[in-house]
């Protein structure tokens, strides 16, 4: 039996704040003083992810401990190098541009001692870019809570709190793009440590977005199946074997009633659907070894 996790210290002694941050000089230059003024004791990690603007300089003078990228690298990137340089016991995501309230943090940090390992800031459905953007993380949370066999309430959130020794055993499962919140919560449900959701309010963003909806909508859909095959591949290919089983069955009756045959096509079914399911069973043994190694880290 695992001890208990200790309790952050309330004066956030034990916690460090990562921002990725990419061209957000002026945001930065606002976020880092308030959260400075509010958390005295904290780390605050900026990681300068190749930016073209003077963001680095403006973090380093607002007080912040600036690591830098010698080129843009990704999101996922900046949090991996964020969480490698963090002396933290826990650990605090935010984006650098001035969505999230800093004094939300503490409302974070409390949750996570109640015993949680990650607590994720849910935001409201007012708070996201776009009605686009909004059916989008509608989906995505949807087809995570399936996954998962729990209520995602915000799959792709980037501000949240973690216990750093829990986040660190799946940081090589980190993508280098936008998805790290997506397989980092999925990532915590599957090893069987707690996580929390609590509301928060995201205010409009300092600057111009660097996501472009249709092409990293796709990637991310992308993503969202490379998730299920780390996280319970069977939930993915069980389904898809039943359907293709199904098909060649009923081609089978169709066949057999028209014309008394059993078809190459019928057969070529049948197959097919014994392939997949014992592609999801390989799979599913697969992921039980990764996340047994990721345990043992």
């Amino acid at each position: 039996m695992e001890p208990p996790s200790p309790a952050v210290n309330a004066s956030m002694s034990g916690v460090s704040i990562i921002l990725p941050a990419h061209n957000e000089a002026p945001a930065v230059a606002a976020l880092i003083p308030a959260l400075r003024t509010l958390y005295p004791a904290a780390e605050i990690i900026v990681v300068d992810d190749g930016s073209g603007d003077d963001t680095g300089e403006a973090a380093r003078k607002a007080g912040a401990r600036v690591i830098p990228h010698p080129y843009r690298m990704g999101n996922g990137a900046a949090i991996k190098s964020g969480v490698r340089a963090a002396r933290g016991e826990a650990l605090v995501f935010m984006d650098a541009d001035g969505q999230h309230a800093p004094a939300d943090i503490d409302r974070l940090i409390d949750r996570m001692n109640q015993g949680y390992d990650m607590v994720v800031g849910a935001r409201a459905g007012g708070s996201q870019a776009s009605v686009g953007r909004w059916l989008a993380n509608s989906f995505y949370n949807r087809f995570a809570s399936w996954m998962v066999g729990h209520r995602v309430e915000d799959l792709t959130s980037g501000f949240r709190a973690a216990r750093a020794g829990r986040f660190r055993e799946f940081l090589h499962l980190l993508p280098n793009g936008f998805s790290y919140p997506a397989t980092s919560t999925m990532a915590f449900f599957r090893s069987g440590y707690a996580v929390a959701y609590v509301p928060i309010v995201a205010g409009r963003r300092t600057g111009k977005s660097h996501i472009r909806p249709l092409r990293d909508g796709i990637r991310f859909l992308l993503i969202m199946f490379r998730i299920c095959t780390l996280y319970s591949p069977l939930k993915l290919f069980l389904p898809i074997s039943a359907s293709v089983f199904v098909t060649g069955l009923g081609y089978y009756l169709y066949t057999f009633l028209t014309m008394h045959r059993f078809t190459n096509m019928s057969a070529l079914l049948f197959i097919a659907s014994l392939l997949i399911f014992l592609i999801g069973l390989v799979s599913e043994q697969i992921t039980m070894l990764l996340y047994q190694k990721s345990n043992q880290r």
